[in-house]
């Protein structure tokens, strides 16, 4: 058996690196960054006030309470601004230019918010309410690094600086395949032997979820002609292929049958669930094979195409979030594999671990027991018995 850091880094490789595409701010919400924004322009590009009031000299107003004539008003988005005359006031409002020779504002609760003239009630300090010119950011330094996951605010940050689009990382676009003689699309009624097909609509949510262009073909049967003649043609459109099901060692495993000896390598990972995989290209598109069990797809993408994914688009944090945790009761595990088993972990006050207890058993088919987890509890190849109070490692979901 290859190990599950082998395969990781195998399935890793074999997606390799996205192509970098230009799309618009409002398309590359989620994505990551591929190379550093310069700043077009400093933020502030101007001094500005940063409160409603009255733009002055700060020695006029040092002996405050005192009254200036108002010479001007400057509302935000005025361009011809005029300087500040000694022993004068210009109305302002915020983000508004500040006159040459004004060097502070007056908020307007300081004053009583006159027109023709001012009463100012309190003194000012040079600098007061004025917003410098690059203190946010200088021309021409780098506002955003490459490798930034583009949020609200790194996307506000690339219009603010004069940006319109941003190179990153293209999405990915998978084909998702179930197979499955005995699968069936809900709502349609189930004979004996036969049950409804969740897999495709698991991962198919996962991938988005991590940005992936995503289009799936449901319940392909167990014949290897047939696959092939459905899935062949869809090729062109998909940066990675990734199917559930036939991939074990019985006798009608379609995808195994159909990519062996195609470029798909088909292995037994030293995993619990999850042992059958598979990788490789066919046709020149990376491929990916699950086993067919809910669980053991829930857990196969998690511990290998999730983080092989975020790295192909970019991304630097590959992991879940990783802690350790007390045991609310015993656990065991097959020796030389490596053990994930669905579980809820509760952080405990004042302490730096928590405590977390598994959720259903080992079987791969116990689905609905991982709606009820928050985290995976990995329990490593030597270990075969965890008693109740070890600490265990972690992964919150």
């Amino acid at each position: 058996m290859i190990s599950v850091d082998a395969y990781r880094e195998a399935v890793t490789e074999l997606l390799g690196r996205a192509p970098v595409t230009t799309l618009p701010l409002a398309d590359a919400a989620g994505l990551v960054l591929a190379e550093d924004v310069l700043a077009g322009v400093s933020l502030p590009p101007f001094d500005n006030s940063a409160m409603d009031g009255y733009a002055v000299r700060a020695s006029d107003v040092a002996g405050a309470p005192v009254t200036l004539p108002v010479a001007d008003d400057i509302p935000a988005g005025r361009v011809d601004v005029q300087p500040l005359e000694p022993g004068t006031a210009q109305r302002i409002m915020t983000g508004a230019p500040i006159p040459p020779g004004a060097d502070a504002v007056v908020m307007v609760e300081d004053t009583d918010r006159g027109t023709e003239q001012v009463r100012v009630s309190a003194a000012a300090t040079a600098g007061d309410h004025v917003r410098r010119t690059g203190e946010d950011v200088s021309q021409g330094t780098v506002a955003l690094h490459a490798g930034t996951v583009l949020g609200h605010a790194q996307l506000g940050l690339a219009s603010a600086v004069g940006l319109a689009e941003l190179k990153v990382y293209r999405p990915l676009s998978v084909l998702v395949v179930s197979t499955g003689t005995e699968l069936v699309e809900a709502p349609k009624p189930l004979r004996h032997g036969q049950i409804y097909e969740s897999n495709s609509v698991m991962l198919a949510a996962a991938l988005r979820e991590l940005g992936c262009r995503v289009a799936v073909v449901r319940s392909v049967v167990d014949d290897v002609e047939e696959f092939r003649k459905i899935i062949e043609p869809k090729l062109a459109d998909a940066d990675l292929l990734v199917t559930s099901g036939g991939v074990s060692a019985g006798a009608y495993e379609v995808v195994k049958d159909a990519l062996t000896g195609q470029g798909v390598q088909f292995r037994k990972v030293a995993i619990q669930p999850g042992g059958p995989q598979g990788c490789g290209r066919w046709n020149g598109v990376s491929v990916v094979t699950l086993p067919g069990n809910p669980v053991s797809v829930l857990v196969s993408f998690e511990a290998f195409l999730r983080p092989a994914l975020l790295s192909a688009m970019g991304h630097t944090e590959l992991d879940r979030r990783r802690v350790r945790a007390r045991l609310t009761e015993a656990m065991t595990s097959p020796g030389g594999r490596r053990q994930f088993r669905r579980g809820y972990y509760t952080p405990t006050e004042g302490q730096v671990t928590g405590v977390v207890g598994p959720r259903g058993g080992p079987g791969s088919h116990l689905l609905a027991a991982f709606t009820q987890a928050n985290c995976l509890i990995v329990l490593p190849e030597d270990v075969t018995e965890a008693a109740e109070g070890a600490e265990v490692d972690v992964l919150l979901l």
